[in-house]
């Protein structure tokens, strides 16, 4: 018998096998389009002789619905959401848990409008990615008794489930990395209505208040067009200032990238002169000179935590709400 049938099977089991990539895989055994007709019957021909068919059978079948807020995804944070769905997936997959994703504007997000979303995708669970629920949602949710799991998302209320990485104490250590590094006057380019930025915000000044004669600014970005380039314009409004600011903790890579550039053509020296450190270890982290020093946050694992949550929920629907946070890892870079 192949030895990989004792054990659990798992998507990069049937991904070796086939010698095919995970993610193929993973859309494959969604259903996903954009997979050749001979690729995608190769796939399920290696996972039905090695009995992934009978295990998601005897599994809980209810489908489930990822909403994710558009302005994210189809911005500069793309990449970051891709990370979430592929755990999200792999999670589901793994569970034999139905799983689609559907992309929403914020604001669109009302009940109505949901539930027309779940009945069509024929969805019992609903995963909230990167959206907050508004009074409105949130009640609907509640007197219906819709699984539910915020992803890469907090509730204050502590009544619906979640993953999130750990902002306040990302946030706390990132600004605790440049006050060791010897800066006492920083600057944090931030700005959200989320409960997870404004997590981020908290551990900043946490860090700000523990250590005397330090001093922090919050430099409010509106996201009006590129973060990049908003970031940019700000840090050079601020340095005109001559105000004695010697580093940046930044809410994410993106933004810290225009910080570095308004820095260095500024004529400031990175990081002798002037310290940055960004947030998500996104690939433009390294794409810097010098590489950002930045946060890692485990997106992949924020959503097959996720995934998890709602496979507990469907089992335990009168079970407290439960709150996953992921350590975020300090990545060592040229910036600080």
């Amino acid at each position: 018998m192949n030895e990989i049938k004792t054990k659990k099977l798992r998507q990069a089991d049937i991904a070796t096998m086939a010698g095919v990539s995970v993610s193929t895989v993973s859309r494959v055994l969604a259903n996903e389009p954009g997979i050749s007709e001979s690729v995608r019957q190769h796939i399920l021909k290696v996972a039905a002789e090695n009995g992934y068919s009978s295990r998601t059978t005897g599994g809980a079948q209810r489908g489930t619905l990822a909403l994710i807020a558009s302005d994210g995804v189809t911005g500069g944070l793309s990449v970051f959401y891709e990370g979430i769905v592929e755990g999200l997936r792999a999670g589901a997959l793994d569970a034999g848990m139905p799983f689609e994703v559907r992309l929403i504007r914020e604001n669109r997000a009302t009940a109505d409008v949901v539930h027309d979303y779940m009945q069509t995708a024929g969805a019992d669970g609903l995963f909230l990615v990167g959206i907050d629920p508004s009074a409105e949602l949130r009640a609907w949710i509640e007197d219906a008794a819709i699984p539910t799991v915020l992803v890469n998302g907090t509730d204050p209320q502590l009544k619906i489930d979640g993953t999130a990485p750990s902002n306040f104490f990302g946030a706390y250590e990132a600004t605790t990395r440049l006050l060791n590094a010897g800066h006492r006057r920083i600057l944090h380019l931030t700005g959200s209505h989320r409960n997870t930025i404004r997590e981020r915000i908290r551990g900043f000044k946490a860090a700000i208040w523990e250590v005397d004669g330090a001093e922090g600014r919050l430099v409010a970005m509106s996201f009006q067009g590129s973060a990049t380039q908003e970031a940019h314009e700000l840090t050079t409004e601020v340095l005109a200032e001559k105000a004695g600011f010697t580093a940046a903790f930044c809410m994410n890579d993106f933004i810290a990238v225009g910080v570095l550039e308004a820095v260095t053509e500024a004529g400031l020296r990175v990081p002798e002169d002037f310290a940055i450190l960004g947030f998500d270890d996104l690939p433009c982290a390294l794409m810097t000179n010098p590489p950002l020093s930045t946060m890692r946050v485990d997106r992949v694992a924020l959503g097959r935590e996720a995934a998890n949550l709602m496979v507990a929920r469907f089992r335990d629907r009168t079970a407290p709400a439960r709150q996953i946070c992921h350590a975020v890892v300090p990545i060592a870079g040229g910036t600080v």
